[in-house]
């Protein structure tokens, strides 16, 4: 399981490494171009800055919902497999 974790981690970090990249590399040789305002006058760096700033997030939620076993959402959730049998256990006792 921590060996298939490890390779979903570096394949998502590797779909985020090529968007900063992209966004380093058209820093870095077409400068001109970020200075462009194609929406309400920001320009393409700014939004090219939140896209990479989303992309993160999703990523990181994305990783959160594939590395985690189908048994483990109740520990996810707060709930452990102890706290789910006693709440049983104490409604057939009532």
């Amino acid at each position: 399981m921590d060996t298939r974790n490890a390779r979903i981690g570096l394949i998502l970090f590797c779909v985020y490494l090529v968007l900063y990249g992209g966004f380093v590399l058209l820093s870095a040789f077409s400068a001109e171009s970020m200075e462009a305002t194609p929406v309400s006058g920001v320009n393409l760096a700014i939004i090219y800055g939140f896209g990479l700033i989303i992309s993160a997030i999703i990523l990181s939620i994305v990783y959160g919902f594939v590395c985690t076993p189908e048994g483990d959402f109740a520990v996810a959730s707060g709930e452990s497999s102890k706290d789910a049998g006693s709440s049983s256990s104490e409604g057939a006792a009532e």
